[in-house]
């Protein structure tokens, strides 16, 4: 009888989107040794909103898990279809692992569901759901804020704060993705997040500009 190690998929999927980030890393600057690898702190980032949504909301906390682990583990190597690249790489990846084989069609459907700054039409599974709210909250607020400077810091191009906040502040589509909330501790937490952001922005222009000079 040959010996079956079961992979814990929490680890395993932990360890296989790091080193996607790597790899998202030595792409995009030539190098894994940069300042700060965003996609990793995105990803982690997402994991704890997911499940703390899933807290929230009653949705399966293994499910939303796995499909945050795993739902930007595509994004570099395929661009814009990463969502439908990264539900296949669930469905091929976690019967490796230990993951509970009847959620794994969940997972793969979450992840494919990502996709998008905002939506026209809303989510109507549930995991679905809290896996896209994580993952757009994660890009609003002082979250954001960090996240955004951080990676651009990271690559070789030259950056002044004059540009970061022209940046930061030209992201028009903040106010649809709020709008686009499925759950309401996200859509909430939303609101909170985007008036943060905006206000620190224009706390910091105002100092870098002697407007707060009265």
């Amino acid at each position: 009888m040959n010996d079956v190690t079961i992979i814990p998929w929490r680890n395993a999927a932990r360890d296989h989107m790091h080193a996607a980030t790597l790899a998202e890393l030595h792409g995009r600057h030539g190098t894994e040794k940069v300042s700060f690898n965003y996609r990793w702190e995105h990803v982690t980032t997402v994991v704890t909103l997911a499940l703390r949504l899933a807290e929230l909301t009653g949705a399966d906390a293994e499910t939303v898990e796995a499909a945050a682990w795993l739902h930007d583990v595509c994004k570099f190597s395929d661009g814009e279809h990463h969502p439908q690249a990264g539900a296949a790489y669930a469905r091929a990846f976690l019967p490796t692992t230990d993951f509970p084989p009847g959620k794994i069609d969940a997972v793969a459907a979450a992840i494919a569901d990502h996709m998008g700054l905002w939506r026209e039409e809303p989510l109507t599974v549930l995991e679905s759901q809290v896996l896209w709210d994580a993952d757009k909250l994660a890009k609003i607020g002082l979250t954001a804020v960090f996240h955004w400077t951080g990676g651009a810091l990271a690559g070789e191009r030259m950056h002044t704060l004059e540009r970061l906040i022209h940046r930061a502040q030209a992201n028009d589509w903040l106010p649809k993705t709020v709008a686009s909330m499925h759950t309401a501790p996200a859509r909430k937490a939303a609101e909170q997040r985007l008036a943060a952001y905006h206000a620190l922005y224009e706390a910091l222009n105002k100092e870098l500009t002697g407007a707060d000079l009265l």
